[in-house]
Order: structure tokens, then sequence, then C-alpha cells
């Protein structure tokens, strides 16, 4: 496991400290549960992409002969 360095606001780290014991973790676990996150968050995004691309793909449905111009689908 790596070490991480950052630097921190003195009142942000103190209050961030308050705010992880109140909690009962530390403010190393709430970093890196939340650098986990977001380090996740992009495979996320991309799974739900691909299966949605791959329902399309899939899905039966269409306009059928249905064809509307640019002022018919913006009349409201």
């Amino acid at each position: 496991m790596a070490n991480l360095t950052i630097s921190i606001d003195d009142e942000v780290l103190r209050r961030a400290r308050v705010r992880a014991i109140e909690q009962d973790t530390s403010v190393n676990s709430i970093l890196r549960d939340y650098l986990e996150a977001y380090a996740a968050a992009g495979r996320t995004w991309e799974r739900a992409a691909d299966a949605i691309l791959q329902i399309s793909r899939q899905a039966r449905s269409g306009r059928g002969k249905a064809r509307w111009t640019r002022d018919e689908l913006h009349e409201r």
C-alpha cells in the first residue's frame, strides 16, 4: 500500500479530525474510502454506458415509418 502526502489548511484538518472522531473513524480512513470511490466512479460510468449501448444494439424497437421535421419535434 502506498503512502500519500497532502497539504491542507491546519483548521480544515482539525475540523476533519473532530468529525472523524465523532464518527468513530480516522481522517486517513475517510480519505482512503473517498479516493477508492473516486477512482471507481470512472469505471462505473463506463460500465453503465457499455450496458446502455448493448441494450440499444439488441433492441427490436424503432421509429418505423414515422418521420418528423425539426419544427414538429419542437412544437409546443
